[in-house]
């Protein structure tokens, strides 16, 4: 790292010296070329959209306001949908306003908030997947324990640690790419910035850059995804030794957990360690992941929970009695 940025400052003095103009705003290439696709892309991603701004609010309110669900399951839960709006709300609405116009421009401090905000909340998303793991484990194979264990104190300090580690992930990434130098190419071949597609236009060799990001972000990928596939095979085992009845429950709970794990990690590792990258499977996989995971969540978690539809049945009765009276 030291070595790169070394070099990418020598450069930046050297540059002086010449004629050459420095970066300052990306163009997308954007998802097609094509007018009449992209309107249709227009109408589709605005009710993605939509729908991850309601599904993922719903969540979060249902949560706060219904006492029944002050658990730390769904207090993990909220923090979730909370995330995945924040993370969608990164890339979703420039991607949908750039459909109106011919030239997709960022400016370059944009492209590099892009690439902050979306590893801060990819990195919180990924400590919370943890950490609802985590919970279950104690819940199904420590019941006795698990009042004791996911107190009000641990779950704080696990949302808390979550955001932390966010940050820290993302500053680490930021680091890669603030001080490279941009001097010509300026087109991004995607629809929003992300460090393997922004360093690649830099104007010096990025090989290390590129095994750097993917001993930092595939690395930490493939070893938390292998991380939860094991204790949830260790769950699933404890479950499967339970009676029927009392299994049907924590089964059901836990199929959607391992759902989101699988659509959150399956196109990450694609994207951050997978070496060798294939360009229009990469921005299929960064459409899944920016916008389709965040919508899929939510009704994931409703559609196969009984607890969060009975609630939600009670906030809108709520809401009903409350609209009467006025």
């Amino acid at each position: 790292m030291k070595e790169v940025t070394t070099e990418a400052l020598s450069w930046n003095e050297s540059i002086n010296d010449t004629n050459y103009s420095m970066v300052t705003e990306f163009i997308f290439l954007g998802l097609s070329n094509s007018q009449e696709f992209q309107i249709f892309l227009l109408v589709f991603f605005f009710i993605f959209y939509v729908g991850i701004v309601f599904g993922n609010l719903l969540i979060v309110i249902t949560v706060a306001s219904d006492s029944h669900l002050h658990s730390p399951m769904y207090f993990l839960l909220a923090n979730l949908s909370l995330i995945d709006l924040c993370l969608s709300s990164v890339t979703a609405p420039k991607m949908i306003a750039d459909f109106f116009s011919k030239h997709k421009v960022i400016s370059f401090k944009g492209c590099l908030a892009q690439i902050f905000l979306v590893h801060f909340f990819g990195g919180s998303e990924l400590v919370i997947l943890i950490a609802m793991a985590f919970d279950r484990y104690v819940a199904i194979c420590k019941p006795l324990r698990y009042s004791t264990v996911m107190c009000d104190h641990v779950c704080f300090g696990i949302v808390t640690a979550a955001w932390g580690t966010g940050f820290l992930h993302s500053v680490s990434q930021l680091a890669f790419a603030v001080n490279l130098p941009f001097c010509g190419p300026n087109e991004v071949d995607s629809f929003y910035c992300d460090l393997p597609r922004v360093i690649k236009l830099a104007c010096i060799d990025t090989y290390r850059l590129d095994v750097m990001v993917i001993a930092n972000s595939g690395v930490l990928t493939v070893c938390s995804f292998v991380f939860l596939i094991i204790s949830y095979a260790i769950i699933l085992v404890t479950i499967q030794q339970r009676p029927s009845d009392k299994s049907s429950k924590a089964l059901s709970t836990l199929t959607a957990h391992i759902t989101v794990v699988l659509l959150f990690f399956g196109p990450c590792i694609f994207i951050y360690a997978w070496p060798f990258p294939i360009k229009s499977l990469d921005k299929s996989l960064a459409v899944f992941y920016s916008v389709v995971t965040p919508l899929l969540n939510p009704i994931i978690y409703t559609l196969r929970n009984k607890d969060m539809k009975t609630a939600m049945r009670r906030l809108s009765k709520w809401n009903v009695n409350s609209s009467v009276k006025f």
